[in-house]
C-alpha cells in the first residue's frame, strides 16, 4: 500500500510503497477513505515535538473495516468507522471511570505494523499512522459511524471535534448560563465554541488575530469576537461580562503568549482549560498566590477527555439533527498525492480543516 512517510523533519513527506502487517487476533485493519490534517501532525513532521523517524503521521481518519482478528467483537468487516489515536484497555482505573483517553496501560510504542520496501521499521505515529491507504489499530480506537455520514465529515470527529467539544463538555463541564472565552478560532477552537453553545453558555467570546476567523466563529455560535491584537483584551472581555470576566477560558492554540495572558480573562473561581499544545520545552510563569487568592483553576484537556464509544455516536447524532456543524468545517478536499500541498496550506492558518480524500 501507499503511505506518506516522514524521513526528515521539516521536509516534504514521501509517498512510498510500504508493507502493512496483517492484524493480529486482537486488531483490525481499516481501509482509510478520508483523513483530516491536524496541526499536531504538522508539529510532529516539523520536529517541534521530537520523535523517531521514519514515521507515518495522521490520526484523524475514517474508513471501512477490511479485516478483523479472531478475538475482535463488536466490529465487523464492512463497518464504517472513525479511527482515533485514543487507545484504551477498558479495565484500568481510568477506563473503568470512563476516562478512556487517560488509560493507564503502557503501550509498546516500538511495535509497528509498518515496514519499508527494505523491511526496515517505520514508526506508526500516534497509534494510527493514517496518512496511508490502510491502518492496523486496536478496536478501542474506533467507533462505528452511520453509513449515511460521509467519510470526509466523519474523519473530523476523530480529533478536532472531540477535542474542542470534549474540552467544554467533559473537562470543564460548562453549565447553562456560564460565560466562556475561546482563544483561537481555528478547527479546534470552532468546536470548543460549538461545545459551549451545546452546553448552554450565555456568552461565548471568540479571540483571534484574524478578523476572518472571528466572523467564522460567530457562524459557529460565538456571541462576540475580539481581535487578539486589540488593546486591553481583558478589559473588553470584562465589559462583555458585567465587569466580572468569564467562567472558563479555553486556549486552543499553541502560542505561549495565549497561555500567559488567558488567566487575566477569568472571574474569581474561574478556570483556564489548556487544549492547544505548545512546542516541547515551553515554560510559563504564574503566581500561585494569585491562583489561591482568586480560587482560579488551570485544567489540562487531552483529546477532550473523550470516551470514544460514548462521545463519537453522540456527536454524530447531533450532526444528523443539525445541531453540530461538520460540513462547514471542511475548507478543502485534496487527493492523497496532494498531501504536502494540503499541509502547507494548513500552515498558513486560514484553513478550518483540510481533508485528504482517498481514491
Amino acid at each position: 500500500m501507499r503511505a506518506a512517510v516522514c524521513r526528515e523533519f521539516g521536509t516534504h513527506l514521501s509517498i512510498e510503497e510500504v508493507n502493512l502487517a496483517e492484524p493480529d487476533e486482537n486488531q483490525i485493519e481499516v481501509t482509510v477513505r478520508a483523513v483530516a490534517i491536524c496541526h499536531s501532525d504538522i508539529f510532529f513532521a516539523d520536529g517541534a515535538w521530537g520523535g523517531e523517524l521514519p514515521a507515518v503521521y495522521g490520526h484523524e481518519a475514517a474508513g471501512v473495516v477490511s479485516k478483523t482478528g479472531a478475538n475482535v467483537h463488536g466490529l465487523s468487516v464492512g463497518d464504517h468507522v472513525c479511527v482515533t489515536l485514543i487507545r484504551s484497555c477498558g479495565t484500568c482505573a481510568a477506563c473503568t471511570k470512563s476516562h478512556t483517553s487517560e488509560c493507564d496501560q503502557g503501550w509498546d510504542k516500538n511495535l509497528s505494523p509498518l515496514t519499508d520496501s527494505d523491511g526496515k521499521r517505520i514508526v506508526r505515529a500516534m497509534n494510527c499512522g493514517s496518512f496511508a491507504e490502510k491502518v492496523v489499530v486496536d478496536p478501542s480506537q474506533c467507533a462505528v459511524i452511520p453509513a449515511d455520514v460521509p467519510f470526509d465529515v466523519a474523519s473530523l470527529v476523530s480529533c478536532g471535534v472531540i477535542t474542542g467539544v470534549g474540552a467544554v463538555i467533559n473537562t470543564a463541564n460548562v453549565k447553562p448560563g456560564d460565560k466562556v472565552a475561546v482563544i483561537g478560532a481555528g478547527g479546534v477552537g470552532l468546536n470548543a465554541i460549538q461545545g459551549a453553545m451545546i452546553a448552554g453558555a450565555s456568552t461565548i467570546v471568540a479571540i483571534d488575530l484574524l478578523n476572518e476567523k472571528l466572523q467564522a466563529a460567530k457562524e459557529f455560535g460565538a456571541t462576540h469576537g475580539i481581535n487578539a491584537a486589540d488593546a486591553d483584551v481583558a478589559g473588553k472581555v470584562r465589559a462583555l461580562t458585567d465587569g466580572r470576566g468569564v467562567d472558563y477560558v479555553f486556549v486552543t492554540v499553541g502560542a505561549p503568549a495565549a497561555f500567559q495572558s488567558a488567566p487575566e480573562l477569568l472571574v474569581k473561581g474561574g478556570a483556564m482549560v489548556i487544549v492547544g499544545m505548545p512546542p516541547v520545552g515551553t515554560v510559563l510563569n504564574y503566581e500561585p498566590m494569585d491562583m489561591a487568592d482568586r480560587s482560579t483553576r488551570y485544567l489540562g484537556s487531552s483529546m477532550g477527555q473523550t470516551n470514544v464509544a460514548r462521545d463519537v455516536p453522540w456527536l454524530l447524532e447531533l450532526y444528523k439533527q443539525g445541531r453540530l456543524k461538520l460540513d462547514e468545517l471542511i475548507t478543502r478536499r485534496w487527493s492523497f498525492d496532494q498531501i504536502n500541498e494540503a499541509m502547507e496550506d494548513t500552515k498558513k492558518g486560514l484553513a478550518r480543516r483540510n481533508v485528504i480524500v482517498m481514491d
